[in-house]
C-alpha cells in the first residue's frame, strides 16, 4: 500500500486551482520583504505558475462585478485564472508581482458594458452624454425583444509590477480580460411577469465583435494618465451557458506595445474544457475517456456506497494537460475513508498515464473527505486526509 503523504494548506491551494492566499503567511512560513513602506512582497513564490502578491491586498476596481455578469462559478475561476496563465507570455513571474486591478474604476466598468444609447434612450434612463460610452451595441429592436445581443459581460484588469533596486515598486504592465457571451440571455414580459430567453452566439461573430471592442479598449485604456505607457496583453473569453458544468476558454489574445494603441497580432489560444463522460469528450478523445472509463469502473467495483464519478478535463490542442475527477460516496467510518483513498491513489497511478496531472476531489454529504494528486511526470502522488 502506497504511503499517505498529508499536503500543507499551500499545497491544497495550488492543486485546488484557487488563488494563493498570502495573508496567513505565519501559518505557511513565509517570510516577508518590506519595500521602503510602500508594499510588501513575500519572498516565497508557492509555484512557478504564481504571481507573488503586492502586500497589503487591494482588491479591484471591478471586485463583485465579475460575480453578477459571469454565468457560472466554473467560468468565473477560468476568467480570472486562465488570464493570469495568458500574461506569463508577457510577464515573467520572477520578475513582476501581481496586483488587482487599480487603474480602470468600478463606474467606468460599469460603464462600458452597457449598451450604447439613442438619445431618446438615454432621457429614458436618466443618463447624461458623457456615459455614454457603453461597449455593446444599441438596442432598436421592439420592446423585449433586443435588435442585437450583448457580446461583452465582463472586464477584467491585472496589473504587473516590478520592483526597482532601491525597492520600490511601479505599475509595469497590465492584462485585460473580455469575457464575451456565447448565449444571451434576456427577459420578455408575459402577462404580469417575465420569462427568460436566450439567443445563441455564433463563434465568428463573437471573434469579430470581441475584437472590435478590444481595440476600442486599448484606446480608452491609453486615455487613462497611470496607462498611457505601459505594455497592454489583451484577451478574449468565450463563457459557456448558465447550465454548464465545465468552464468557458479564452480563445485568443494579442499585445500592445508601450506607449502604443496598435494592436500587434492575434495570436490563436486552442483551449477546452469537456465533461467526462459525454458524447463530446468521447467524439473529440475517445482514448482518454476509455481510460477515464476504465478507472470509473474500478472505482464501482471497489465500494458499494457509490454514487458517480465526474471528471473535468482541461486541453490545450489535442493534448490533455489536466484532468480534475469528483468522486462523491457515502462513508460510514473514517477507517473506510482512509481504505478508499489507498484503493483510489492505486488506480490513479494504474490508469493514467505518467505525464498527466491528476486530482482526485473524493466528498460526502459531510464534506471533503480526501484529495489525492498526481502532479505530471510525479509517479508518487500526494494524498490529503481531512480530519
Amino acid at each position: 500500500m502506497r504511503k499517505l503523504s498529508v499536503l500543507a494548506l499551500s499545497l491544497v491551494l495550488i492543486l485546488s486551482a484557487c488563488a494563493p492566499n498570502f495573508g496567513k503567511q505565519n501559518s505557511t512560513g513565509q517570510t516577508e520583504e518590506k519595500t521602503k513602506g510602500q508594499a510588501i512582497i513575500p519572498k516565497y513564490n508557492i509555484s512557478d505558475n504564481y504571481y507573488r502578491t503586492i502586500l497589503p491586498f487591494q482588491p479591484g476596481e471591478a471586485r463583485g462585478l465579475v460575480v453578477n455578469n459571469i454565468n457560472t462559478r466554473y467560468d468565473l475561476n477560468e476568467f480570472e485564472m486562465g488570464l493570469m496563465r495568458i500574461a506569463q507570455n508577457s510577464f515573467d513571474t520572477d520578475k513582476y508581482y501581481f496586483r488587482e486591478g487599480q487603474e480602470i474604476k468600478a463606474k467606468t466598468v460599469k460603464l462600458w458594458l452597457n449598451r450604447k444609447y439613442t438619445d431618446a434612450q438615454l432621457t429614458e434612463k436618466g443618463l447624461k452624454a458623457p456615459d455614454n460610452i457603453g461597449l455593446n451595441p444599441v438596442d432598436t429592436g421592439p420592446a423585449g425583444e433586443p435588435s442585437s445581443p450583448l457580446y461583452l459581460a465582463h472586464l477584467l484588469e491585472h496589473d504587473y509590477l516590478t520592483k526597482d533596486d532601491n525597492g520600490n515598486v511601479k505599475l509595469a504592465g497590465v492584462t485585460i480580460g473580455l469575457a464575451l457571451n456565447s448565449i444571451y440571455y434576456y427577459r420578455v414580459q408575459q402577462g404580469e411577469g417575465f420569462i427568460e430567453k436566450e439567443k445563441k452566439i455564433d463563434f465568428a461573430e463573437m471573434d469579430r465583435e470581441g475584437k472590435k471592442i478590444a481595440e476600442e479598449v486599448v484606446k480608452r485604456v491609453r486615455g487613462i494618465k497611470s496607462l498611457e505607457e505601459v505594455p497592454i496583453t489583451i484577451a478574449l473569453f468565450q463563457q459557456q451557458s448558465k447550465t454548464s458544468v465545465v468552464p468557458g476558454n479564452f480563445f485568443a489574445y494579442t499585445t500592445v506595445d508601450k506607449g502604443s494603441s496598435s494592436l500587434n497580432g492575434w495570436e490563436k489560444l486552442d483551449e477546452k474544457y469537456y465533461l467526462f463522460p459525454s458524447t463530446d469528450a468521447q467524439e473529440a478523445h475517445r482514448d482518454d475517456v476509455t481510460a477515464f472509463l476504465n478507472f470509473k469502473q474500478d472505482v464501482e467495483e471497489y465500494f458499494p456506497n457509490f454514487n458517480g464519478v465526474i471528471g473535468r478535463a482541461f486541453y490545450t490542442g489535442d493534448q490533455l494537460q489536466d484532468l480534475n475527477i469528483t468522486i462523491p460516496i457515502q462513508f460510514y467510518g473514517k477507517t473506510e475513508g482512509v481504505g478508499f483513498a489507498q484503493y483510489v491513489t492505486g488506480l490513479v497511478i494504474e490508469h493514467f498515464p505518467k505525464y498527466l496531472s491528476v486530482s482526485v476531489n473524493v466528498t460526502s454529504v459531510d464534506g471533503p473527505e480526501a484529495l489525492i494528486v498526481k502532479k505530471a511526470n510525479e509517479t508518487e502522488p500526494f494524498v490529503y486526509i481531512y480530519q
